[in-house]
């Protein structure tokens, strides 16, 4: 991912930070070629950053309402 406006080169790729704020950036502003790491989304959910109909998709896609 490519990212013009952060510099990343010094960041710990493997901090909970790290992980969430490529998370937000990945769903709010496209994902271009990559896919989202279900996991990892479900890992930081509470502390995700969301546009609230990004939220209310994503919410519906990881968490499908069992009949």
């Amino acid at each position: 991912m490519y990212n013009w406006n952060t510099n990343t080169s010094n960041w710990d790729k493997n901090s909970d930070s790290y992980n969430i704020w490529q998370l937000e950036q990945l769903i709010n502003f496209g994902l271009g070629d990559k896919k989202l790491d279900l996991k990892l989304t479900k890992k930081y959910w509470r502390q995700l950053q969301l546009d609230q109909y990004r939220r209310r998709f994503l919410n519906l896609i990881l968490w499908p309402k069992q009949s």
